[in-house]
């Protein structure tokens, strides 16, 4: 109704609280009125703001759905991800080429929660790597039994992503559980990311063998540590898949660099006698 009950303490003889009575709001004038009601709806609102931050505090890295609003400012998305919450994706949160319509649904990943000028701020993403990894949470049961686990992820947000993936069950094919029965599993992550391709490989410790791992689609031939010193791998693959391995510009051999923190030397294995 918009009225306000205003209630003021009552107090016995020895100082003691035994109560409380009603105010008559006559007595103010509508200055002191107005200044109470702000002041309550300031308090109200601050205590709805410290919940929400308690509440996604606690979210940051989790996946979470949401509606895409409407924004003046065309390199600031805004997703609904609650009751009148908004989150914003900025610009390099966001992935070229994707599409942000008033009114999608849309999944991305809380990297921020901060207390803002106006309130709860909460920045969401769609270029992080952790949302690819959320994503596959969801497909693949393995991991939240501890079957399977994500090692290493390397993105080219939009273009292609680089997993590598192991198993705490000797035996168990890691590899397998991402890619799903007839690579539904991997589909589903694809689809979700724009078809995103997304070549998932084996981790292993020994970093010359993951860097062959790493150069999927590509077939290496060999790939021998040069210089344990700064992770120098020289990788050697047939002629005809050279350009496979490096990619159209570098892609691939530089996401390959990436996941495994190793620098990456590609040649033609016709020259593994004359280089080994």
């Amino acid at each position: 109704t918009g009225d306000i009950t205003i209630f003021a303490p009552v107090y016995n003889d020895e100082d003691e609280r035994t109560g409380e009575e009603v105010v008559d709001s006559s007595d103010f004038g509508y200055i002191a009125v107005a200044e109470a009601k702000r002041v309550l709806f300031q308090s109200i609102r601050a205590l709805d703001d410290e919940k929400i931050l308690g509440e996604f505090s606690h979210k940051k890295g989790d996946l979470i759905s949401g509606v895409i609003q409407q924004s003046s400012n065309a390199k600031m998305i805004h997703v609904l991800i609650g009751k009148n919450l908004e989150a914003v994706m900025p610009s390099p949160e966001q992935v070229a080429g994707e599409d942000y319509t008033h009114g999608k649904r849309i999944r991305v990943v809380i990297t921020d929660v901060k207390k803002g000028m106006k309130g709860p701020s909460i920045t969401v993403s769609r270029h992080h790597p952790d949302l690819v990894r959320r994503l596959f949470e969801l497909e693949v049961p393995e991991i939240g039994q501890g079957l399977v686990k994500v090692a290493a992820i390397s993105r080219h947000q939009g273009h292609r992503t680089k997993i590598a993936v192991f198993s705490t069950e000797p035996g168990f094919n890691a590899k397998g559980a991402f890619i799903g029965e007839l690579g539904a599993r991997v589909r589903n992550v694809s689809k979700e990311l724009g078809d995103e391709k997304i070549d998932i490989v084996d981790y292993s410790p020994d970093i010359a063998e993951f860097v062959a791992h790493a150069l999927s689609p590509a077939k290496v031939t060999k790939a021998v540590l040069v210089d344990a010193s700064i992770n120098a791998v020289r990788a050697f693959v047939p002629e005809y898949q050279l350009s496979l391995a490096i990619g159209k510009d570098g892609q691939n051999a530089r996401l390959a660099a990436m996941l495994t923190r190793a620098k990456i030397d590609v040649k033609s294995d016709a020259l593994m006698d004359e280089l080994l």
